[in-house]
C-alpha cells in the first residue's frame, strides 16, 4: 500500500520515516520530504510524548521537572537521561573509567606542573588518537538533524569509538555520564544528552574526546539544526573564524596568553562576547593539563610556546552577556542572559615552524561542513 504524508493537506507519496517513530516502534509516521517533515514537526512530535519519550510541555509547566524551583536562563529544558553506556573490558580505560568519583589521580598529581614536551613516539600516538576523534564526531555529526536526540547522538559516538578501540573520554570523567556533550542553543558547554528531540533553528555542538592506547584526542564543531537564522549562523561563523585565527598565531616562541588578545579583538566588533569561565588545555596521557589557555583579551596565562607541546584551543563565543552559570546537574554551563553562544575546537602540536592540527578535517580542505552556504 502506498504511504502517504503525514503533514496536513499534503497527501503526496511518503518514504520518509520519522526517526524517533522508527525507535519507538511507532507505526505510520511518512513524510513526503524533509521540508514536510520540519514544517509539521511541532504537531507530530505530539504522538512521541503519547509513548513516553518527551516531558508534556503546556505554557511554562513541565511534567518532567527535576529541579521544581531552578530559574532557568532560557527557553532550553531537561529531558529524562538513557543509563550510562558500557565499554567493554577489552577497551584500554583511562584511570577515572572506574574511579567512583570519577576521579583522574594521574591528571591531579600533574597539576601545577610544567608544560610536558612530546617525545615522538607521543607525538605519534596523539596523531592518532586525534584522528580518531575526528572520526567519532563526525559519525555523530551526519546524523544532526530536526527530531533527533542528543542521546541518539551520543549513541552514535559511544559506538564510533568503541569500534575504533577507544574510550569514549567524557564517561565518568568526574563522574560526567555520557560519552561525548552535546550542547543545544545558551548551552555553552558540558550539555548532557538526553531524550530531547533536536527542533528547527537550534544550533547543537558535539563535542568528542576520546581515548585511544593512553593518549586523548580532544575536538568539536557547532552544527546547525533545520533552519536556523541568519543572526545565529553568523555566530557559527564568527566562532570558527576565530578560532583559525587563534591558530594562525601558534608557532614555537609565542605567549600562550596572546591566544585570548587575537580571539577577542575578532570577535568583539561582531558584537559577540568571549565566555571566560572556560578555557583550552594542555591534553596527551591526561584529558586536561598544563598549559590553560584562555580565550578573552589580557589574561594571565602562563607559558610559552615550544616544539612539542600539546593543547586545545577552544573558544566559546555568546550573542549576549558572557558570563555562566550551571543547571543543577553541576555540568551544563548556560549564559546568564539565556542567548546562544557557540563553540569550536581542535587539538594542536606545536612543530618547529608553526603547529599540526591533530583533529583537522580532512575533507573539504579541513573546511566545516557549513562554509560552502555561507
Amino acid at each position: 500500500m502506498d504511504q502517504k504524508c503525514e503533514t496536513a493537506n499534503c497527501n503526496k507519496e511518503a518514504s520518509l520515516q520519522c526517526p524517533t517513530c522508527i525507535k519507538l516502534g511507532i507505526r505510520g509516521s511518512f513524510f513526503c520530504s524533509q521540508i514536510c517533515f520540519k514544517g509539521f514537526w511541532k504537531v507530530h512530535k505530539a504522538i512521541h510524548v503519547l509513548a513516553g519519550v518527551e516531558p508534556i510541555t503546556s505554557g511554562n509547566f513541565d511534567v518532567y521537572n527535576p529541579w521544581p524551583t531552578f530559574r532557568f536562563t532560557g527557553k532550553l529544558r531537561p529531558f529524562p537521561q538513557t543509563p550510562k553506556r558500557v565499554v567493554p573490558d577489552l577497551i584500554r580505560r583511562p584511570d577515572y573509567a572506574d574511579h567512583p568519583e570519577g576521579r583522574s589521580l594521574s591528571e591531579e598529581s600533574l597539576r601545577g606542573t610544567s608544560i610536558k614536551v612530546l617525545d615522538d613516539d607521543e607525538v605519534e600516538a596523539m596523531r592518532v588518537a586525534g584522528r580518531l576523534g575526528r572520526e567519532c564526531l563526525d559519525e555523530g555529526a551526519k546524523a544532526i538533524d530536526v527530531g533527533i536526540t542528543t542521546d541518539e547522538l551520543d549513541r552514535l559516538v559511544h559506538e564510533a569509538a568503541i569500534e575504533r578501540d577507544c574510550y569514549p573520554s567524557p564517561l565518568n570523567y568526574y563522574n560526567f555520564p555520557k560519552s561525548c556533550c552535546t550542547s543545544v542553543n545558551e548551552v555553552i558547554c558540558h550539555g548532557i544528552p538526553d531524550k530531547r528531540p533536536l527542533e528547527d533553528g537550534d544550533i547543537c555542538n558535539i563535542d568528542v574526546t576520546v581515548y585511544h592506547h593512553g593518549f586523548h584526542g580532544d575536538l568539536n564543531e557547532t552544527f546547525f539544526v533545520g533552519n536556523v537564522s541568519e543572526k545565529h549562523k553568523k555566530l557559527v561563523r564568527i566562532t570558527y573564524e576565530s578560532l583559525n585565527k587563534a591558530i594562525e598565531l601558534v608557532r614555537p616562541g609565542v605567549k600562550y596568553r596572546e591566544i585570548g588578545n587575537v580571539i577577542q579583538k575578532y570577535v568583539a566588533p561582531h558584537g559577540f562576547s568571549v565566555v571566560r569561565s572556560y578555557c583550552g588545555h594542555g591534553i596527551h596521557r591526561v584529558f586536561h593539563t598544563a598549559p590553560n589557555v584562555p580565550h578573552y583579551a589580557k589574561n594571565s596565562a602562563v607559558g610559552v610556546m615550544a616544539a612539542g607541546h600539546c593543547f586545545t584551543i577552544e573558544p566559546m563565543i555568546s550573542e549576549g552577556l558572557q558570563k555562566a552559570e550551571s543547571w543543577p546537574d553541576d555540568w551544563t554551563a548556560v549564559t546568564t542572559d539565556g542567548r546562544y553562544s557557540a563553540q569550536f575546537e581542535q587539538t594542536l602540536l606545536v612543530t618547529n615552524n608553526g603547529c599540526e592540527i591533530l583533529t583537522k578535517r580532512q575533507e573539504n580542505n579541513g573546511q566545516p561542513w557549513f562554509m560552502d552556504n555561507l
